[in-house]
């Protein structure tokens, strides 16, 4: 008789999802959306499936308040294009934190996820406000220390 181990693999009926606060004042923006994709990954839970979003909501306030190190804010830039030729418009990180600082920690935070279908499931469950509040106090999130 010979006993054989099988991989454990997550149904998304089992899932236990939780909602989290993280506050980004005076954060780096590169460690914390590593952390944060971690989260919404789910790999910081024992049952992590690499093919099953197996992780948690995400609320991120003051996120006005990041900061990048280094000469960042005037050397990063983001780009767009329109597709059309002479179409590339960019911006440094430093009037986007200005403009829009929740699009620079989406930004961030969804290149760190995979590119794919899964990958845009679990970017759905990030939420981002500037400020200190948000409406999100129904799911009585846990503060979370990164």
């Amino acid at each position: 008789m010979s006993k054989t181990m099988s991989t454990y693999m997550a149904k998304e009926e089992e899932i236990d999802r939780k909602w989290y606060v993280v506050d980004l004042a005076g954060k780096t923006l590169g460690r914390v959306a590593s952390e944060i994709a971690k989260i919404l990954r789910g790999k910081h839970k024992p049952i992590f499936t690499p093919h099953v979003d197996t992780g948690d909501f995400v609320v991120a306030v003051n996120a006005d308040k990041v900061h990048l190190s280094g000469n960042k804010l005037q050397n990063k830039m983001r780009y767009e294009h329109s597709e059309y030729p002479g179409g590339l418009k960019s911006k440094p990180y430093g009037e986007l934190l200005e403009d829009k600082p929740e699009e620079a920690i989406e930004l961030a935070v969804k290149g760190m996820l995979p590119k794919n279908r899964l990958g845009r499931k679990m970017f759905k469950k990030f939420k981002v406000y500037s400020g200190s509040e948000h409406p999100h106090e129904a799911q009585q999130p846990e503060e979370l220390e990164l």
